[in-house]
């Protein structure tokens, strides 16, 4: 099998890619066991991108409420 690099930095990369993934698997020009294995991967990315994103809001939020409290 070819090399095949995968952008994963977003979650619309990540969209991208298993429907790359999953055209490539329909057309036969990936083994299944591979394609499997590459939405696994994807499905982690993903959930790590939501967690990063959430905390990212989270500490927003704490920063906000730290202000509105400092000037009460």
């Amino acid at each position: 099998m070819a090399k095949m690099r995968l952008k994963l930095a977003t979650p619309q990369d990540v969209r991208r890619t298993l429907a790359r993934v999953a055209n490539m698997t329909i057309n036969g020009e990936i083994d299944p066991k591979a394609a499997n294995t590459i939405i696994l991967a994807c499905n982690a990315v993903l959930s790590s991108l939501r967690t990063d994103e959430q905390q990212k809001k989270i500490d927003e939020l704490e920063k906000l409420l730290e202000d509105v409290t400092r000037g009460s």
